[in-house]
């Protein structure tokens, strides 16, 4: 893939008109400003949800990335054992995203995320061998989750989209990291917390150096449960395991779990 065509890519991605239902998410913000800890600077939030997402949802981003680059570019690539990597990553996501509301939005947002692909994304015609098996690996896994036996959360399905579509694991975890944070001062305009001018200047010049910080920290991290190299022994799992996902923001994490507690809300979480 070309400059060209990547930068195509990532304005495509970037286009706040895509049906990916993050519009109806705040991601803890609103629950937040709810509970009495939106006085302050909302690029304290931004910063905070921020590098939380990033040591949580990059690694499962890249891995899932991996194993379907791989699975593409593989001259003895296996479906079976493709979809099973990938529905382990996601049970293992499922169980570290504590609360409820945070995996009600990962899943709705995952979903329409294969959903975009296969009605918008996928080539009409499947001309080479490796389009024909991104044809059969999305409209498999889309029916795994419809029918409840893989959950679709949003960073694997994010991972394997971008992967797709010819994106670099650096350009998708960059882009990704990016959607949250616009994400969030998007919120924090339709909550009148910002305005949106403020939040344009706010998304050019603090952002920014946050994103790219956060995307750095966390380039090449990996879960450490995916064996994505024939050759990668298990004490290496292990370490890349140990240093891999976590959640540092508790706080965050409480206030986000309590969202469906408010008496009216404008998001779903």
């Amino acid at each position: 893939m070309d400059a060209d065509e990547e930068a195509y890519i990532l304005l495509l991605l970037s286009d706040s008109n895509l049906p990916t239902g993050s519009f109806v998410a705040s991601s803890g913000l609103e629950s937040h400003i709810k509970h009495g800890f939106g006085n302050g600077n909302i690029m304290t939030f931004v910063q905070d949800s921020l590098g939380t997402y990033a040591r949580s949802a990059l690694p499962f981003v890249l891995d899932a990335h991996r194993l379907l680059y791989h699975h593409i570019n593989s001259q003895d690539c296996d479906l079976e054992f493709l979809v099973n990597n990938l529905v382990a990553l996601e049970e293992l996501y499922d169980s570290m995203t504590l609360n409820h509301v945070a995996r009600r939005a990962s899943k709705a947002q995952g979903v329409a995320l294969l959903t975009l692909y296969t009605k918008s994304f996928m080539p009409p015609s499947q001309s080479s061998e490796s389009l024909e098996r991104l044809a059969q690996f999305f409209s498999k896994y889309k029916t795994l989750v419809r029918a409840e036996r893989a959950h679709g959360h949003l960073p694997t399905c994010w991972g394997v989209l971008t992967a797709g579509l010819g994106l670099s694991a650096e350009r998708a975890s960059y882009l990704h990291l990016f959607l949250h944070a616009r994400g969030l001062l998007s919120a924090a305009v339709r909550l009148n917390k910002i305005g949106p001018y403020n939040a344009q200047q706010l998304l050019l010049h603090q952002v920014r150096p946050l994103v790219t910080g956060e995307a750095e920290h966390c380039r090449g991290m990996t879960t450490g449960t995916v064996r994505t190299a024939p050759d990668l022994v298990d004490s290496e799992l292990f370490e890349a395991h140990r240093q891999g996902s976590a959640n540092i923001w508790p706080l965050g994490e409480i206030l986000a779990a309590r969202h469906d507690l408010q008496h009216s809300r404008i998001f779903n979480s």
